[in-house]
């Protein structure tokens, strides 16, 4: 037996196979307790919780544990107390060539303390076990491959040929929001049983086939099928970009934090908008081969998308795109998220009354029916009312957010923090759809020191905000006006008058489960804050209006403007609305020291960015006021001739 006295000793910390007491000494001669009444330092040493911060647990060959870093993970384990070197020499040829023993500092009840840490290797690492190690997804991996052993097992059994294997892939396209709601929630953990796996998944294949029958769908079946034909295509472009250049993707995936799936949506949209006439052709040869009311049904339109998506996607051109992703970043340190609104109907969409007046789908009234709320879930995709309410078969706006997990559970994370990649996000789906763009909210995290410091936006910079994307249009007697402030469009009368211009909120990124850090973090939600009063245009590139509220979200930290208990308590917020109403509809020109206040705002909000530096570079944030800067004199210049115009962002890079 090894004993500790009069010998110099460190304290260790341990996340592994050395938890388990018995293993411990079967490895260095000692044990230890969580008790300090047990402790013993000839036999027993003393041990207590702990977390190392910025490192996470991974098991690529579902056998040993490794650290790795990870700047959003932490990893729960022991310190144990003063343990003598000799013991250390023991545990140091167990752990073997794989890892490093590094000092870390770890976090304890009574505060950071420095220990020993046994930390994967990354040569070693990356040597043994190539992309499992570098992309950090072997549980994801795992059990992706289970529920793909389970549709080979369930649909059509035994066969081998080319339409069972394109049936298994429509099958799971079908039921993806599960398999999504299964890797959300267990990734990370060691083991999912087979009964689970089966439980989940074993439900009935969506059908529309007695929905073709009754009538009132039956001049929206077309379009509808069309939708769903083009929503499957992306949602396979999408997958074989992902599979393919999964490597590629995670080394332009910042964090784990943010929706994996930008990056690789993008690429996907922009190939197939750009051969919309190809596209157009290929869903009405859908249509003809497989005309509704017929035997077919909904599977077998996928089954179709998916057989064209096999033969249509080119490797080179994607791999191509990733090249023009990569020479165009430009990433920041500010977590952004974005939500459209489309409706053929504009801020009519959720009037009930003239919701029977939209020919192309009924209002979305059977989005649910044609699965659309499992197509579009990679885009946070369903309908909505503006009620708050979750039920089916309901008119309103297509609203889409790349990001949104789980609707029900209010999950979602960050698109992205590079403001090059979400405006392109933005065009990109704007221009898939077949539907009117309506309105676009931006979303930004707040950090930690700006929760509950709030301000409220002074109304010179609201009128500024205006006129960058509030939707400057011609009235009926012609003057320029501001379009997101008539039709009730973004005021509400529901709970007492109020302007939804701007509004914070939480969102949690995670679901629980089992593990103590998980668990901690689902109940953690993020701090967000969210831009309600932009128009939604086609051709828009809202690159430089997103950086302008970057701006003036770290320099200004803006809160809710305009709630109702807001106008009133306050009798200066109540005469700033009337006179911004009376201002949208009349217009006058920014003033050139308002301009300069605005500008020299968003202008040090940029270069604090990265904690007390800018985090982007100067010359791109200069590029984003001088289009700032272009866009209010445009607005200013149109006011005094006299000639006004439509004026969407007319600022291309």
């Amino acid at each position: 037996m090894i004993s500790a006295t009069q010998e110099e000793t460190v304290n260790l910390f341990v996340y592994g196979s050395l938890r388990e007491p018995s293993i411990f000494e079967s490895v260095c001669g000692f044990s230890f307790s969580m008790k300090p009444s047990r402790a013993n330092p000839e036999k027993v040493l003393c041990a207590e919780l702990a977390m190392l911060g910025e490192y996470r647990r991974v098991s690529p060959d579902n056998v040993y544990y490794y650290a790795v870093p990870d700047s959003t993970s932490k990893i729960q384990g022991f310190v144990i107390y003063d343990v003598p070197l000799a013991a250390m020499a023991f545990i140091d040829k167990y752990e073997g060539k794989f890892y490093e023993c590094e000092t870390v500092n770890i976090n304890t009840a009574g505060g950071l303390i420095p220990a020993q840490a046994y930390l994967a290797c990354p040569s070693s690492m990356q040597k043994r076990f190539g992309d499992r190690f570098h992309v950090n997804l072997i549980h994801e991996l795992w059990l992706r491959k289970r529920i793909e052993k389970f549709f080979h097992h369930h649909t059509r059994p035994g066969e081998k040929s080319i339409d069972a294997d394109i049936e298994r892939r429509a099958r799971r396209e079908l039921v993806a929001t599960t398999e999504r709601d299964l890797v959300i929630s267990h990734l990370g953990q060691d083991a999912v049983s087979d009964y689970f796996l089966e439980h989940e998944l074993n439900r009935p294949c969506p059908s529309i086939k007695s929905l073709q029958q009754q009538k009132p769908v039956q001049p929206f079946i077309d379009n509808y099928i069309a939708l769903v034909i083009k929503q499957a295509i992306l949602n396979h472009f999408e997958w074989m970009i992902y599979d393919r250049f999964r490597f590629e993707l995670n080394r332009l995936n910042p964090s784990q934090r943010y929706f994996t799936r930008t990056i690789s949506l993008l690429i996907a949209l922009r190939m197939i908008n750009a051969n919309r006439q190809t596209l157009d052709l290929i869903l009405r040869q859908g249509l003809e081969t497989m005309p509704p009311g017929h035997q077919f049904d909904l599977i077998d339109y996928v089954k179709y998308a998916i057989t064209v998506a096999e033969n249509a996607f080119d490797p080179r051109v994607a791999k191509s795109n990733l090249q023009w992703v990569r020479n165009n970043l430009q990433p920041g340190l500010v977590p952004m998220g974005a939500e459209l609104e489309l409706s053929n109907l504009g801020f009519r969409a959720i009037h009930n009354k003239a919701a029977n007046q939209e020919s192309m789908f009924d209002g979305f009234r059977y989005f649910n029916e044609f699965a659309l709320d499992v197509l579009m879930w990679k885009l946070g995709g369903y309908v909505d009312d503006h009620s708050g309410s979750h039920g089916t078969a309901k008119r309103g706006f297509l609203e889409l957010a790349p990001g949104r997990l789980n609707l029900i559970g209010e999950l979602s994370k960050p698109a992205t923090a590079d403001p090059w990649i979400l405006s392109q996000l933005i065009r990109e789906t704007t221009a898939f759809y077949p539907v009117h763009p309506h309105s676009l909210h931006l979303t930004f995290q707040l950090r930690r020191r700006q929760i509950g410091k709030q301000t409220i936006l002074p109304l010179s910079f609201v009128k500024c905000l205006f006129v960058l994307g509030g939707g400057t249009e011609i009235s009926q007697s012609g003057k320029l006006w501001i379009s997101r402030l008539d039709h009730e469009e973004i005021e509400r009368n529901e709970y007492g008058e109020e302007l939804a211009f701007a509004r914070s909120g939480k969102h949690r990124s995670r679901m629980a489960n089992d593990s103590l850090i998980d668990s901690q973090a689902s109940k953690s939600p993020l701090r967000t804050h969210q831009y309600k009063f932009i128009r939604l245009e086609r051709r828009a590139n809202y690159e430089p209006l997103i950086m302008a509220l970057k701006g003036i979200q770290l320099s200004i930290n803006p809160g809710d403007y305009l709630r109702p208990e807001q106008l009133a308590a306050s009798r200066r917020l109540r005469n700033e609305y009337e006179e911004l109403k009376e201002w949208a509809a009349n217009p006058v020109p920014v003033s050139r020291r308002t301009k300069g206040r605005f500008l020299d705002a968003i202008y040090d909000g940029l270069m604090h960015e990265g904690h007390h530096k800018p985090y982007h570079k100067p010359h791109y944030i200069d590029w984003a006021l001088g289009a700032v800067d272009l866009q209010i004199r445009l607005f200013n210049k149109k006011l005094e001739e006299g000639k006004p115009e439509k004026l969407p962002f007319p600022i291309q890079r």
